[in-house]
């Protein structure tokens, strides 16, 4: 589990903190000092909100009990696959033109001496990555890592902040070192995975509860060559969803998913297909 917490903390924070150093930059380089302070406003605000959300998701599991909190985690663990595979599709769709759109509402916000504007866009950004990451670490289990091992989440989630900090100086070297266009495409592949775990992990709870018919169960068995609890094996589980003896509802749901994905990111390359006009460029 502590490999999951660090993946998508490593992977949220490094959008996060690309956004601010996007914002700082232009902020830097344009003279436009004043808006360094609503800049870190606006980190706050963010952070802020995106804890607030995590105490009410929290407080909200607090006051179920009995099935109504089993069905709200299976709830939450089908919303984190459907969040992950929308972001996946959303940084696809806007990772070229990011910098030029963020680029844009700040000039905006300067030209018309609005600095708020700049706390605003940062807060907006930084919250919806928080607010994500709160959403994934609870569906993948948060609540049952803070009852038996908060200090190792705790851990986790460190070493995946400081792994981004560590990801984006490296990136800030030069293309030699790190590529952002291969970083962007490993790891959505490790999210689109991570979301298919959260999907399989959600048909169970809900085939638990009785919501679902678990169809021929067990489809197959591949326990003696792959067990889902150790060494391989369970790695496949924590990040795509493997089971060495999976109930059919569970197969035929994975296989949707995967040819739903598929679908949608072949819909969207024929949308982007068109050049992208580059920044600067005359009109």
């Amino acid at each position: 589990m502590w490999q999951q917490v660090l993946f998508v903390v490593w992977r949220e924070s490094v959008e996060a903190i690309l956004i601010i150093g996007i914002v700082y930059a232009w902020l830097t380089q344009s003279g436009a000092r004043t808006g360094l302070l609503y800049l870190w406003l606006g980190v706050a605000a963010g952070l802020g909100l995106a804890g607030l959300f995590g105490v009410a998701l929290m407080s909200a599991d607090s006051f179920l009990a009995g099935e109504a909190q089993d069905v709200f985690q299976a709830v939450m663990v089908l919303l984190a696959c459907a969040l992950i595979t929308q972001m996946v599709l959303w940084m696809r769709r806007h990772a070229r033109t990011l910098k030029r759109e963020l680029h844009a509402g700040l000039e905006k916000s300067v030209d018309r001496a609005r600095y708020w504007g700049i706390a605003v866009l940062v807060a907006i950004a930084v919250a919806r990555e928080g607010s994500e990451t709160v959403v994934f670490l609870y569906g993948m289990g948060m609540a049952q890592l803070q009852m038996g091992g908060f200090a190792g989440f705790l851990t986790a989630a460190a070493a995946g902040f400081a792994l981004a900090l560590l990801t984006f100086y490296a990136m800030q070297l030069g293309s030699r070192l790190f590529s952002w266009t291969w970083f962007f495409r490993v790891t959505e592949v490790m999210l689109l995975l991570l979301a298919s775990s959260l999907l399989v992990s959600g048909v169970e709870k809900l085939i638990g509860l009785g919501w679902l018919p678990a169809g021929i169960d067990p489809l197959w068995d591949t326990s003696a060559w792959l067990d889902d609890s150790t060494g391989l094996g369970g790695l496949l589980a924590t990040f795509a969803g493997y089971r060495a003896f999976p109930a059919e509802t569970m197969v035929i749901a994975y296989g949707l998913y995967g040819l739903t994905v598929i679908a949608l990111l072949r819909w969207q390359s024929r949308r982007v297909q068109a050049p992208v006009e580059p920044a600067g460029s005359p009109r």
